[in-house]
């Protein structure tokens, strides 16, 4: 990851957590510098351990080995909330749970899955798992606001305001030798997406000149990509990354992300305070529902531009 590649990693432990302090205010700077320059960066964040990790793709195999018929179940009128294969990745299956951070709701999914006992080490994981990815997507979030010097900009850092979207997703061994899509070009349309992936590599970033960069990510790091709607919100300062996923050689991938976004009937605006001669005001107030409703019947590159651009 030379050159322009160069997607910095951050890490997320000891003194930098401590909100008081030096350290803090400096991986608040190197946050904000990262979405700005990439839309994208790596963390280390020891909170959530390599064997919780490894524990998740363990449980994930068992769920997705599951007979199709049960794994439909997980319906959902919910948007982003239910079994889904993928129109254009004929590889791809993924589930997604709404607030698995939850106990509650981690466990009707496990019961659902698992009639008529549930699955407790699964519930336990999942519900762990996504707990974890909940808190740093909301540090991050905290350090963005507060690199832009909007300490008290509080409601989207409340957890009632927020849906944390917990995805699980396959990706099948290609049939074909040469690299095959797993998941199309996209930028996500939420605040902020963290990942976490098997040892199977395959996610890519666009850079801003234009380049797909493969990524090697190590075990113990997430992936943390900026969405469209933290772009919007902070007056296009901070970059949505576009990415998608390759697939090539003969191992399955197996990745889970939280995908922290407002909720639908939430009003996205930029604050007044970055807003300037500088920095005139490119994107007008919205609703995240309607931006989704716009996006799910357009699905253009261009989304966010075509509906808010002023």
């Amino acid at each position: 990851m030379g050159g322009e590649g160069k997607i910095p990693c951050l890490d997320f432990s000891g003194e930098a957590m401590d909100e008081e302090s030096e350290a803090w205010k400096a991986l608040s700077s190197k946050v904000r510098e990262a979405c700005e320059t990439h839309g994208c960066f790596l963390v280390e964040y020891s909170k959530i351990s390599v064997q919780l990790s490894e524990a998740m793709f363990m449980e994930m195999k068992r769920l997705f080995d599951l007979p199709e018929d049960t794994k439909k179940k997980h319906n959902s009128t919910l948007r982003f909330n239910g079994y889904f294969c993928s129109p254009f990745s004929s590889i791809h299956e993924s589930f997604g749970i709404n607030d698995a951070h939850q106990l509650q709701l981690a466990g009707a999914f496990t019961d659902l899955m698992w009639p008529p006992h549930g699955n407790p080490s699964f519930c336990e994981v999942l519900n762990s798992m996504s707990s974890k990815m909940m808190e740093l997507n909301l540090i991050i979030l905290k350090m963005v606001y507060e690199s832009f010097g909007l300490e008290n900009y509080s409601y989207g850092l409340q957890e009632e305001n927020n849906t944390g979207n917990f995805r699980l997703i396959k990706y099948k061994v290609p049939i074909s030798n040469d690299p095959t899509i797993g998941l199309i070009p996209h930028t996500d349309k939420n605040f902020l997406t963290i990942l976490s992936q098997n040892e199977v590599q395959g996610l890519e970033v666009m850079s801003k000149e234009g380049n797909w960069i493969q990524l090697s990510i190590p075990n113990e790091c997430f992936m943390v990509i900026v969405g469209d709607s933290l772009k919007a919100w902070s007056n296009g300062r901070v970059h949505a990354a576009k990415h998608r996923v390759m697939m090539k050689g003969q191992k399955e991938r197996y990745s889970c992300g939280l995908f922290l976004s407002p909720r639908e009937d939430l009003t996205i605006e930029v604050p007044e305070k970055l807003v300037d001669q500088h920095h005139p005001l490119l994107y007008r107030p919205f609703t995240y529902s309607d931006f989704l409703n716009f996006y799910t019947s357009n699905l253009s590159d261009q989304a966010l531009e075509l509906f808010a651009g002023v």
